[in-house]
């Protein structure tokens, strides 16, 4: 299994090691995937909007943006494009490996965070777990298809929350820390 995460923005301070643990907990326990290779990009709104354009002719940033690399991978997408029967049945199998790259606007979860009167490190974990559920094949392009992706990313991050301490700020001491973390 095969980790990393690049934080690019100074929005704020991350606990990469605490996202790390979460990460890993919920593609071992929760998703049962036993081989990935994944990377997390944490960036600036700008860059977001970048990509955004780049990839998906869409302006202005955004919260996630999920890249799927795998055998079965959708073009560069901000959303995962509905399983055939032939993905299905390898789905059904066993969980297949993971492969791609999410980008997550950290300032996005900031900003939501005040809309929905959360915290801007629970708004980060649920980016997290948004783009892995893309990258196991759940879509929201639709609006049934949103509501059943919503309320798994809801009932995982409940699960997230009960077990990790996501809301924590971090320490003063463990600001320099965290910042000095590899990007």
């Amino acid at each position: 299994m095969t980790l990393a995460f690049r934080n690019r923005q100074r929005t704020r301070a991350l606990n990469l090691p605490l996202l790390r643990r979460i990460t890993h907990h919920l593609l071992q326990e929760e998703f049962k995937v036993a081989d990935c290779e994944l990377c997390f990009h944490f960036v600036e709104p700008e860059e977001m909007a970048e990509v955004n354009w780049q990839f998906l002719q869409h302006e202005g940033s955004t919260d996630v943006i999920t890249f799927d690399h795998s055998e079965f991978g959708a073009p560069a997408s901000s959303t995962a494009r509905p399983a055939s029967s032939a993905e299905r049945a390898v789905l059904e199998a066993g969980a297949p490996p993971l492969h791609g790259e999410i980008f997550i606007s950290v300032a996005d979860a900031v900003k939501q965070a005040r809309e929905f009167r959360t915290t801007w490190q629970s708004e980060l974990v649920r980016y997290l777990i948004h783009g892995v559920l893309h990258l196991r094949g759940f879509d929201d392009l639709q609006p049934a298809k949103r509501r059943v992706m919503k309320r798994e990313e809801n009932r995982l991050l409940k699960l997230v929350a009960a077990k990790f301490p996501i809301a924590r700020r971090p320490r003063r001491s463990q600001l320099s820390t965290l910042n000095s973390q590899p990007r």
